[in-house]
């Protein structure tokens, strides 16, 4: 028996369980997750996106505090109100002794890019950007575990089963070890590593649901000098871009400067991504170009997809694949010689030199390509032969929900959030996704 159940540990349910401990002594609190505690977690394998903080604990603890991106909490907000979230969530974060940089730029910078951009066919997104680095962001949500520890029950390496519910409200959740939690309220978390499955539970529950598009693309790395007129004033530059030849939206993702290329354990896949520190620097600046893949009828299943190009790359290169862009763009494999070659060293030394012409779609591939050439106006070396590609990065979440502007679902009591919610696309928007639901709660519960 418990008041609240909130399946996952990441960012967007720890800030649900903080706020509701913090406003109501008397509430019963359990949070399933399917991984370890934080401090039995590692940067390997699974380990590296579930387990207590999510994907978030061994992200770079990026906060983009802008309502324009990291997800679609404006299309159930005010910009005042989703802009106060924003800032209050990372007084949260930086209250915690690690404030680290802040990143604003000035508005005569932000014209000059803008106006580059434009004549490069790219939309610059302006956006004011707090860093605090992946060993800081660990930290930060160890003591977050800690806070709570007396204040929740936490099942760890326990997942959840099914969501249950009686007519049109939800009554609990079932735990694959034979556990029932009953309760009045559920809050669902599942991460991005759970969104198939919360697709899988709102279409069991008969729920409203549009399909989220897939993020399909590759990460790119440079030396760090390419993009540090960019980076220096912005730390994470924006970019949206719409291709010429298919019309696609493409843009650049998570980008850090003086980072490394990880590896990171999705199912049975292997996906890359890229982590930046506080107080340990590379040669090498990292980003994604990643396109929106959606799908109408008759296909909607665009999580399935994207794990089925994916897969294929691993196939191809037993893991992650590597390429210089200048072997892509004269249509050859890189080999360990050609790399060597390479004047950008790489950061992920475990990824396979190949060719990712095999694996990435033509449409996504000439998307990508495009992409890297408009950049090259706004930073001369992007488009480089030495230019290095892994493969493939992929973003998937769960078919958006329909729900209130609370969060909440129309089964009374059931709540969805988070990136494996497809409501969120980033650390801050998660965050701020938990404290929106347990604001209602606490306001059924008075």
């Amino acid at each position: 028996m418990a008041d609240v159940v909130i399946i996952g540990a990441g960012p967007a349910g720890i800030f649900a369980a903080q706020e509701l401990a913090k406003h109501s002594d008397g509430l019963d609190i359990v949070i399933v997750e399917q991984g370890k505690d934080i401090t039995e977690r590692s940067r390997t394998g699974r380990d590296m996106l579930i387990g207590w903080g999510g994907a978030g604990a061994y992200s770079d603890g990026k906060l983009t505090i802008s309502t324009d991106v990291g997800g679609q909490l404006s299309s159930l907000l005010n910009e005042d109100e989703l802009m106060g979230l924003l800032e209050e969530v990372d007084g949260i974060y930086t209250s915690h002794d690690f404030s680290g940089g802040l990143y604003s730029v000035e508005p005569d910078d932000a014209a000059r890019i803008s106006a580059r951009a434009k004549l490069a066919g790219l939309i610059y997104v302006p956006t004011k950007v707090r860093h605090i680095g992946t060993e800081n962001c660990h930290t930060i949500l160890k003591r977050m575990r800690d806070e709570l520890s007396s204040r929740v029950r936490v099942k760890f390496n326990t997942r959840a089963k099914d969501i249950l519910k009686d007519g049109d409200r939800v009554t609990g959740v079932s735990l694959e070890d034979g556990t029932l939690v009953e309760a009045r309220f559920v809050i669902a978390a599942p991460g991005r590593v759970g969104s198939s499955w919360m697709s899988e539970q709102a279409k069991r529950l008969g729920l409203q649901m549009h399909p989220n598009p897939v993020d399909l693309g590759v990460r790119v790395e440079l030396p760090a000098v390419v993009m540090e007129d960019l980076t220096s004033k912005a730390y994470e530059t924006k970019f949206v871009y719409y291709s010429p030849t298919f019309d696609d939206r493409v843009r650049t993702f998570c980008m850090n400067p003086y980072g490394e290329v990880v590896r990171e354990t999705v199912g049975d896949i292997l996906t890359v991504n890229g982590h930046s520190w506080a107080r340990t620097r590379t040669e090498n600046t990292n980003f994604a170009i990643l396109v929106s893949a959606d799908f109408t009828e008759p296909f909607d299943d665009p999580i399935g997809y994207g794990q089925s190009v994916a897969r294929l790359a691993n196939m191809l290169g037993k893991g992650v694949i590597v390429q210089r862009l200048g072997d892509l763009q004269a249509g050859r494999r890189t080999n360990p010689s050609r790399l060597l070659r390479s004047l950008t060293r790489p950061t992920l030394k475990n990824a396979t030199p190949g060719d990712l012409s095999y694996c990435l779609p033509y449409r996504i591939l000439t998307d990508i390509m495009e992409m890297l050439a408009s950049l090259d106006a706004i930073a001369p070396g992007v488009n480089s032969a030495h230019t290095l590609l892994y493969g493939i990065e992929v973003k998937f979440y769960s078919n958006r929900i329909d729900l209130d502007r609370n969060l909440q679902t129309e089964l009374q009591g059931l709540y969805v959030i988070g990136d494996g919610a497809g409501i969120t696309r980033g650390l801050i928007q998660a965050s701020c996704s938990g404290i929106v639901a347990a604001r209602s709660v606490l306001n059924h519960c008075r």
